[in-house]
C-alpha cells in the first residue's frame, strides 16, 4: 500500500497538486491507439512547468513524457494517445517504479516490490495546436459523481480514494458518457501549454473536440 500511496502522490505533483482518478486497467485496446507527431516536443505553461513528449516506441504508439515542475523536479511517464469516437485522451502511467534503484542490492525490502500494482490515470485532450489543452481528473470531484451515481463505474476504495477496477471496455463507455462532465474532467483543472520546442528527444523509457490532423491509426 505504501507503493500505491507513493505513486498516487507522485502523480498528484505531476497533475498540479490534485490527486487524480486512478485505474487498474487501461483506457485502450490496440485498435483505439493513435499517434500524432504534433504532440512531440516540449510544452510549457506560464509558470514554466514543462511537458516533454518524445517517441518511446512508435510502432507500438508509445510516447515518453518527462514532466518538470517549476522547481525543476521531474517525473518520467509512458503515455498512450487514445481515440474514442471523435475524442482524444491520454492514458498515463509511471515509466519506471517510483522506488527503482540502479543497484537492486540497495532496495531495502526487495520482496515488497513484488506487491506493487501499477496504476494509471486519464487526461482529456481538448486540442494539440496551436496550444496543447488538457483536462485533468480530480478525486474530490469524482467522489461527488460517485455519491450521486454509485453505479456509474466499478471501483474500490483504497486509503479513502476511489480506484477504478472496471474493465477497459467498461471504462471506455464510462469516460465517453462523462467526457463533458465537470465531475470527471474539470474545467478548473484545465492546463493550457504553449510550445517551447518541436521534435523528439531520445527517449528514456525502457522498451518493454475535433480530431487533430496527422493522427496515425
Amino acid at each position: 500500500m505504501r507503493a500505491k500511496k507513493l505513486t498516487l502522490y507522485l502523480l498528484a505533483g505531476f497533475l498540479g497538486g490534485c490527486i487524480p482518478v486512478m485505474s487498474l486497467h487501461p483506457l485502450f485496446t490496440e485498435k483505439e491507439l493513435a499517434f500524432d507527431e504534433k504532440l512531440l516536443g516540449a510544452w510549457a505553461d506560464a509558470n514554466e512547468t514543462s511537458w516533454q513528449f518524445s517517441v518511446a516506441n512508435e510502432p507500438e504508439k508509445i510516447y515518453e513524457l518527462i514532466f518538470t515542475d517549476e522547481k525543476g523536479k521531474k517525473g518520467l511517464f509512458a503515455a498512450h494517445l487514445v481515440k474514442l469516437e471523435n475524442r482524444l485522451f491520454l492514458d498515463v502511467y509511471p515509466g519506471e517504479p517510483p522506488w527503482d534503484e540502479k543497484d537492486p542490492n540497495k532496495v531495502e525490502w526487495l520482496y515488497n516490490t513484488f506487491f506493487f500494482i501499477p496504476a494509471r490515470t486519464f487526461i482529456k485532450v481538448n486540442g494539440i495546436e496551436p496550444q496543447l489543452k488538457l483536462r485533468l481528473t480530480d478525486n474530490d470531484e469524482f467522489k461527488k459523481l460517485l455519491k450521486q451515481d454509485p453505479n456509474a463505474v466499478k471501483y474500490e476504495m483504497m486509503d479513502g480514494n476511489p480506484v477504478l477496477t472496471a474493465s477497459t471496455k467498461e471504462i471506455q463507455a464510462f469516460v465517453l458518457k462523462y467526457a463533458d462532465d465537470e465531475r470527471l474532467f474539470s474545467r478548473e483543472k484545465e492546463i493550457v501549454l504553449n510550445r517551447k520546442e518541436s521534435g523528439a528527444a531520445k527517449p528514456s523509457v525502457k522498451k518493454n473536440s475535433n480530431e487533430p490532423d496527422g493522427i496515425k491509426k
